[in-house]
């Protein structure tokens, strides 16, 4: 018992899901003993389903291994070539079955809003009844505890990252670039920029929401703000990070190839919304404006970069997607000294 009370600290002692992740199936794979424990999140859209191995940990590795965070959704498994495991989470029961003569128990992992995923363990035998209990009792505290975690890191109206998770992740995401464009030589001798991590920030402002308050009131407007949640959950990508950053202020962050992947990506949002057929408003439209994500970028330089371009699109007519460094380019804004690191928000 004290083992288990052990484990359950160190579990609760992270507020890094990714650590969470790893402590849960490395406390057990301890107990346990199986062959393999793993944890794997149902991602991507409706149809198109893939599983994203989160954690995995076998008899003998002395690490967890697991999916980067920004894999290719194509080069994942589909959610369609394990049915079982859609059967755990549908049904949110364990199931149990065996594959080439090893057990393997599935049990539900689920938010407070929808069943996200399943953990598997491979074992030589049947789970006794007695650890399928505590697998199901750890599981549940793992449960109540990332749903601490949504209380202080996600907006209540739209389920949205909040704005004070946004530093940490912004940081996280600098800390990737290097200092300096890596070249690499081509074979005719040529050099030119090496592939790095590349992230955007862009800003997304709900045009006239003001004008939707008043003439419809604050209900429909919440109504209006959680619709638009939606639309961004289905127009960008699973590891995309989306934040509302109060009002009809939302904010994104997101890892691209190029600029040109980061305006297809704000244009299919841009054009959602507008198709949308928002009940009693109507048509609403969203003005955004992006900006590269820089080596030693500040949360606020960056944000600040976005939010000019936001401000451009909103006075050449609304409805608009724009590039900070595009305007710069043009003519049409100057770049201002990048703010400290210190000058957070």
């Amino acid at each position: 018992m004290s083992e288990v009370v052990d484990h359950l600290a160190e579990l609760t002692g992270f507020r890094d899901r990714d650590v969470m992740d790893v402590t849960l199936v490395s406390a057990l794979r301890d107990l346990l003993e199986p062959e393999s424990v793993a944890i794997f999140r149902c991602v991507g859209e409706a149809g198109q389903e893939r599983w994203l191995t989160r954690a995995r940990l076998t008899a003998d590795e002395p690490v967890a291994t697991a999916d980067p965070l920004w894999a290719d959704p194509a080069g994942l498994p589909l959610a369609q070539d394990h049915p079982q495991r859609l059967d755990c989470m549908h049904s949110r029961t364990v199931v149990q079955m065996e594959s080439d003569s090893k057990l393997i128990s599935l049990f539900p992992i689920a938010t407070d809003r929808e069943v996200v995923g399943v953990l598997e363990v491979v074992s030589s035998e049947r789970l006794k009844s007695s650890s399928q209990r505590m697998v199901t009792s750890i599981l549940r505290i793992y449960h109540n505890f990332q749903g601490l975690l949504d209380y202080s890191e996600r907006d209540t109206l739209t389920g949205l990252l909040n704005r004070k998770t946004f530093e940490e992740s912004f940081l996280k995401a600098v800390s990737e670039l290097p200092a300096r464009a890596i070249l690499s030589e081509t074979d005719d001798g040529r050099r030119h920029e090496g592939c790095s991590p590349r992230y955007f920030l862009g800003v997304v402002d709900i045009d006239h929401f003001k004008s939707v308050n008043d003439r419809f009131g604050h209900l429909i407007g919440d109504e209006v703000l959680l619709l638009l949640s939606r639309l961004m959950r289905s127009s960008f990508r699973f590891h995309d990070l989306l934040y509302r950053f109060g009002g009809e202020e939302f904010v994104v962050l997101m890892r691209c190839e190029d600029e040109a992947d980061a305006v297809q990506a704000f244009e299919r949002l841009r054009h959602n919304t507008e198709h949308y057929a928002f009940p009693q408003v109507g048509r609403i439209t969203v003005s955004i404006g992006f900006t590269q994500v820089r080596a030693g970028d500040s949360p606020a330089g960056a944000f600040e970069r976005a939010d000019k371009a936001v401000y451009h699109a909103k006075d050449s007519g609304r409805n608009q997607v724009h590039s900070h460094a595009e305007l710069v380019s043009a003519g049409k804004m100057t770049e201002q000294a990048q703010l400290s690191a210190m000058e957070l928000f």
